[in-house]
């Protein structure tokens, strides 16, 4: 068995060459980190690390014990960010997406290219667009409820979205909506175009009506993209950072905590590499069972 393994390996050995310059970098900077960050998990490490002392568990022990930035707020935060965030996404893409396919395909492009542009501009540029629209005094949003009169219509006066405890992970929330819906609308766009026009054609011989064809035809045809979408916005959204770090640094009253977050400012702030990498590992293990659920209920449907 294991000549015959090595035989086919020689045999195939120029798709492992072609393949190398993408494992490689995994390897080294993907897959060795993680290893790297399971390990220190479970020492005590600081900056000094002739001073590491090897503590098995006692790391994640204080996370869930000790650590309230941690357990009180950034790990529920996170779990409430994502329910926001991610059903949101997945609608709004797949409504858009509706929309635009039928359109002509200039058009198309047109809208692709718009929604798609956030996604390579960069959260950093993004994030503080948004932090000149949510500013209270001068903030573009705060000017368009005056002139409505909402803020009038509410007996309020303008509102520090950042700044309150109620609003601002729900704005925080919005910021990331906005740079993320390009890359779920682009894959369903690319699904849309490979539904038989025949499946819809019969539908109308047989009477269904627009709403029926899409919930009987394109809504179970788009599931295994469904699934995808899901399950890489929920890793992502899971390891938002860039947004907390820019806008809030997880205040006011650590309301915008998360848990990436709190493993930074552990790491780059308190140099305690150790309950970082713990925090880590506890994100790790989070993802793995969230996604184990979501393809053991969502993938069942699905003929590959």
């Amino acid at each position: 068995m294991q000549k015959s393994l090595f035989r086919r390996i020689w045999e195939e050995r120029w798709a492992y060459v072609f393949i190398a310059p993408a494992y490689i970098p995994f390897f080294f900077f993907v897959l060795w980190p993680l290893v790297r960050g399971l390990w220190l998990s479970f020492y005590d490490a600081g900056v000094n690390r002739a001073q590491w002392k090897f503590i098995g568990l006692d790391n994640f022990i204080w996370l869930f014990t000790k650590d309230e930035a941690f357990y009180k707020y950034a790990l529920p935060n996170t779990f409430y960010f994502v329910l926001i965030v991610v059903p949101v996404c997945l609608a709004v893409s797949l409504f858009l997406a509706v929309i635009i396919f039928p359109l002509p395909s200039r058009v198309q492009s047109f809208f692709r290219f718009s929604f798609y542009m956030p996604v390579v501009s960069g959260g950093v540029v993004l994030a503080m667009v948004w932090a000149w629209i949510y500013n209270r005094d001068y903030g573009l949003l705060n000017y368009v409820l005056d002139v409505l009169g909402v803020l009038r219509w509410f007996n309020t006066g303008k509102i520090g979205w950042l700044a309150l405890t109620e609003t601002a992970l729900p704005a925080l929330a919005v910021v990331v909506i906005s740079w993320t819906i390009g890359q779920p609308l682009i894959l369903y766009l690319a699904a849309l175009g490979q539904i038989p026009e025949e499946l819809f054609d019969a539908a109308k011989v047989d009477g269904a009506n627009g709403w029926q064809q899409f919930w009987k035809i394109t809504l179970p045809l788009l599931q295994p993209t469904t699934l995808f979408n899901m399950v890489t916005l929920t890793m992502a959204v899971f390891q938002v950072f860039v947004v907390v770090w820019l806008l809030t640094l997880g205040g006011p009253a650590n309301a915008t905590q998360t848990i990436v977050f709190r493993m930074w400012e552990n790491a780059f702030t308190f140099y305690r590499f150790g309950r970082a990498a713990a925090m880590g590992t506890v994100l790790l293990i989070i993802g793995i069972i969230i996604a184990f659920f979501q393809f053991k209920f969502f993938a069942r449907e699905i003929r590959y």
